[in-house]
């Protein structure tokens, strides 16, 4: 696996297990469907938490979340819309980003940035 795959996939999971001691209920990770795609499906009491996984290295580039641009913000918004119709989701929905700063076998910084607006 490529090296920055290697570092996505520990972002993810660092943030799926911050989550998950935040009391979020992880319902689904890396979900995806044709050209859909979405990092974390998760549950706070009865919202559903869509969110949005970024992981650097570190700030040299800037902050993690200023790469959702906004074709990624649409992409992201039609997922979302997929995911809920397909699964028949009667909550509210909330889309929210986790920034990861860090390497593999270092405590990261993570950012939690929720309700974020897509579009």
């Amino acid at each position: 696996m490529a090296a920055h795959n290697e570092l996505g996939k520990w972002g993810e999971d660092t943030a799926a297990a911050y989550l998950e001691e935040k009391g979020y209920q992880i319902i689904e990770r890396d979900w995806k469907s044709g050209h859909h795609d979405l990092d974390i499906v998760a549950k706070e009491d009865s919202t559903l938490v869509i969110v949005e996984v970024k992981t650097r290295r570190s700030r040299l580039f800037g902050d993690p979340e200023e790469a959702i641009d906004y074709k990624k913000r649409q992409s992201l918004q039609s997922a979302i819309n997929h995911y809920v119709k397909s699964h028949r989701a009667n909550h509210d929905v909330r889309f929210d980003i986790i920034s990861i700063i860090g390497m593999i076998g270092s405590q990261p910084e993570i950012e939690h940035i929720k309700d974020v607006a897509l579009i």
